[in-house]
């Protein structure tokens, strides 16, 4: 894999190198730590791990083009907290906004998919100076992810009812239920 290859969070490619890892944008180093690094075990935290999401599959056996494959797929979230027991607490990822900007719809599917193989969404992340927002991606009662105060009393003056923005968090103790609306 070319490490210098440009990523969602940082288009000229320059990964940075701190901490004995390579990190795909300041904000997502930021985010270790500010919030984990400091927060969480070692032992219970797993960065950039790869999760199967489908594997290789054949479509057929052409006798004159040979197998036909369509590739397997995975997913590599920027951080996975851990409990004691080995079982997911918060699957992150960094982004730079959480609206149409920050997060495509091919995160959305492929954070969907995550959380029907693994049980639980992955949360989208964006870092501020102190805290962080945070809300759970593809679950059937989301967060507005482009909630604004203009947005929310335009509703309010419509007499609609209001949306709920994303959470507000400034350490990784939550149960991950909270980034969502329910």
């Amino acid at each position: 894999m070319n490490m210098n290859s440009p990523t969602a969070l940082n288009k000229r490619g320059k990964k940075i190198h701190k901490w004995g890892q390579d990190w795909d944008s300041q904000k997502e180093l930021d985010f270790y730590e500010r919030f984990l690094m400091k927060q969480v075990k070692p032992d219970n935290l797993l960065i950039h791990h790869s999760y199967p999401l489908c594997d290789l599959y054949q479509v057929t056996n052409d006798p004159v083009m040979g197998p036909i494959k369509i590739r397997s797929w995975k997913y590599t979230p920027d951080f996975v907290v851990l409990d004691d027991f080995k079982h997911f607490l918060h699957v992150y990822d960094v982004k730079n906004s959480l609206g149409v900007y920050g997060l495509s719809e091919a995160n959305k599917l492929t954070f969907k998919m995550f959380a029907r193989k693994y049980g639980i969404p992955v949360e989208g992340v964006v870092v501020r100076a102190h805290d962080f927002k945070v809300a759970a991606i593809g679950v059937s009662k989301q967060l507005d992810l482009d909630w604004t105060a203009k947005k929310a009393a335009k509703r309010a003056k419509e007499n609609k009812k209001p949306t709920v923005p994303p959470r507000v968090k400034s350490d990784v103790w939550y149960n991950w239920k909270e980034a969502t609306n329910y």
